[in-house]
């Protein structure tokens, strides 16, 4: 019998009647089309129905890839044989009225992007978990310019070194940005800007790289329209700043029908002002690109020390509460960060995931001309991760997010530094501290945890913010973890948490545990010395650590 080369792995499945697609992993099949279109995104739509072995419908567009060549992508979540048909508008005989079916079978290999499935909200809307329930902690990195820029070879070291430390995203822009000329190849996104023209081969070679981020067991995060308007330039070349509504929408719907079979998250809008009536806009595109029941979760990206839960929260689309704690080193930015909207809108209804998405990058310099070392990036993780329900936190490195291959400010950011190549960005010790603070993560139930910062009763932050005691107790079980961004001496309510406890300290820049210590009668706890410290706080059952 023949051999089928399997779509999620080099194994190979013996040949039936149907072609083989793992669950969760890509199906695709291709159309020719009868006409001749002058601008396809403009003037033609592929439609393609797909129903389920259990009669479940799902509707997704096909897409333009050069020539008469269309292209249809769709991840199946159900095992058994699927069908699906195609129409198109206007009607093409080569596009409309085309069938045919394959048959999904349940992944075999160990990529767990694959074998727990696409991450979606949890039931209580705190966290996220994958299809199967698995716990998914989002830690991020952010590589802005990675996928337009990378070569295949050292795109892969880069994930590989990402997969290795813990990382479980991968954020990028999916389209020419500010003083971008294009992708590796010199080649945009689109071109015009009143009626846009799509270059598929710019998204061949992202399609290259968004595969990668998967097969290395990662999530893609793409953002889809750039919205920044630091200056004239980034006015003229961000995709949210130069084009109308209307582009907007085809541009957006175009991205949502080659990847959404992907495991992606969308970042609708990055790095813009979507507050008030500027929301506005991006609502209609939200509701355009992806209706009530998008195939992906999708957030967006705000500014600097901007929140966006009261013009996003009821929309349908919407999924995640990003906000961007940003590159302030100052008691103001500390206290947006511990004190105001990650602190306490999280209470807010409707619930959502709250993460950060662009902390302080490592090495970049400060508002206050100082690069950010290992240290700092650590406490804007652990803050992140303990003043709001955890969920997930991104990490940065200058030299990475622009992917610089010589040492050189990066473009548009002259007040940044100088930055050095991607490969020597990699080695940043922030990068293995992330891989650390995964791990004490990982040793609890992270995903029971609510911010508690009434429990520290002798809140060293309150005198200096940059201090700021994080501390965030379990739901469901009797312990709680804290971070001391300087180690020193305080107190919490230890009978609010475990009374007679102990804590145990964790080392977040070796990952490594202390012995268990009693806390005081009057719930005292002293770290180890005056670097920065995170713990776990319980009770010790009969020689062993409950709840751990």
């Amino acid at each position: 019998m023949a051999l089928l080369a399997c779509t999620c792995c080099s194994c190979a499945l013996l040949a039936t009647p149907r072609p083989h697609t793992a669950q969760w992993t890509v199906f695709e099949t291709s159309f020719a089309s009868s006409s001749h279109y002058e601008n396809p995104l403009q003037d033609a739509v592929l439609t393609v129905e797909f129903q389920s072995p259990s009669g479940k419908i799902s509707t997704v567009e096909g897409f333009w890839d050069g020539g008469s060549t269309w292209r249809v992508r769709f991840s199946p979540d159900e095992l058994g044989a699927w069908r699906y048909s195609t129409r198109s508008a206007p009607d093409d005989p080569g596009l409309s009225g085309q069938s045919g079916t394959f048959q999904c079978v349940r992944y075999a290999g160990t990529n767990a992007v694959y074998r727990h499935g696409t991450v979606r909200v949890s039931s209580n809307r705190r966290f996220l978990e994958q299809a199967d329930g698995t716990p998914f902690l989002w830690l991020s990195d952010t590589t802005w310019n990675g996928a337009l820029h990378a070569q295949p070879k050292d795109w892969d070291v880069y994930l590989s070194d990402r997969r290795d430390k813990g990382f479980s995203v991968i954020q990028f822009v999916m389209t020419q940005w500010i003083a971008s000329a294009g992708n590796g190849d010199g080649r945009l996104a689109y071109q015009n800007w009143k009626r846009i023209y799509i270059d598929p081969a710019f998204y061949q070679w992202m399609d290259d790289r968004i595969r990668a981020v998967n097969e290395h067991g990662l999530v893609a995060a793409p953002v889809m329209l750039w919205a920044a308007p630091w200056n004239e330039l980034a006015k003229y070349t961000n995709p949210g700043n130069s084009l109308e509504e209307s582009q907007l929408i085809k541009l957006a719907r175009y991205m949502v029908a080659r990847y959404a079979a992907y495991q992606v998250i969308w970042i609708l809008a990055g790095d813009g002002d979507y507050r008030g009536q500027a929301s506005e806009l991006w609502k209609h595109i939200g509701r355009a690109a992806f209706g009530d029941h998008p195939l992906r979760l999708v957030t967006t990206h705000p500014a600097g020390h901007m929140w966006v839960g009261t013009e996003f929260g009821n929309e349908a689309w919407f999924s995640i509460l990003g906000y961007q704690s940003g590159y302030g080193d100052g008691p103001k930015d500390f206290e947006w960060h511990t004190q105001g909207p990650p602190a306490t809108e999280w209470k807010n209804e409707p619930f959502h995931p709250v993460i950060d998405l662009e902390a302080n990058y490592e090495r970049h310099l400060s508002s206050e001309g100082v690069p950010f070392a290992a240290r700092s990036v650590r406490r804007s993780a652990y803050w992140a991760l303990l003043v709001s329900p955890t969920a997930g936190f991104t990490y940065g490195a200058h030299g990475i997010w622009s992917w610089e291959t010589r040492p050189t400010i990066p473009m548009n950011h002259g007040g940044t530094g100088i930055a050095p190549p991607w490969h020597e960005a990699l080695k940043y010790p922030g990068s293995t501290d992330m891989k650390h603070m995964r791990d004490f993560f990982s040793s609890v139930k992270w995903w029971t945890l609510q911010p508690a910062p009434d429990l520290v009763i002798d809140q060293p932050g309150k005198k200096n913010p940059a201090e700021f005691v994080a501390l965030s107790r379990s739901e469901v079980g009797k312990f709680a973890l804290l971070y001391m961004p300087v180690g020193q001496k305080t107190r919490i309510h230890i009978s609010d948490v475990a009374p007679g406890g102990v804590v145990r300290w964790f080392n977040p820049r070796t990952g490594a545990w202390l012995k268990p210590v009693p806390v005081g009668a009057d719930g005292s706890i002293t770290a180890p010395d005056t670097n920065d410290w995170a713990a776990w706080i319980g009770q010790q059952v009969s020689g062993r650590l409950a709840n751990r």
